[in-house]
């Protein structure tokens, strides 16, 4: 029988060994409110981004109040499949600012797309950021 290549020997090895799974552990009431207070800071950093970006000066404390809906909806939904999380939390963020800044459909469709896109970005850099951390020796 004819000997392995390396690459076909890791690959054997690979497939032979356990698989490691790790069960989540049970939610806290503490990590509970941690996680909605995060998202909620966050939500409204987002939104103040996507707000100055489209309105002239508009004033923080409506990105506060709009910060709340999605982390509330992201959070009451964890348990979801993510699409259903993006989704209701799309709508319900695009609920809120129309209400709260009371722009038009047009500008709160804008103003939403750019809050998504400020969120995945920084959302992106925060978990790459964490990765990258968890990788340096020591």
């Amino acid at each position: 029988m004819p000997a392995l290549t390396p690459v076909f020997a890791v690959a054997s090895a690979l497939d032979a060994a356990p698989v490691i799974q790790v069960a989540p552990a049970p939610a806290t009431p503490l990590a509970f409110v941690g996680t909605f207070l995060a998202g909620w800071v966050f939500f409204a950093f987002t939104a103040q981004i996507a707000a100055s970006y489209v309105l002239e000066d508009p004033p923080w404390r409506r990105a506060v109040v709009v910060g709340l809906v999605p982390a509330a909806a992201s959070t009451a939904l964890i348990r979801f499949d993510p699409l259903i999380i993006v989704a209701v939390g799309l709508a319900a963020d695009a609920a809120a600012i129309h209400l709260i800044y009371g722009v038009r459909y047009r500008t709160t469709a804008v103003m939403v797309a750019i809050h998504y896109a400020a969120t995945l970005a920084l959302v992106l850099l925060v978990a790459n950021l964490l990765a990258l951390l968890s990788t340096a020796p020591g």
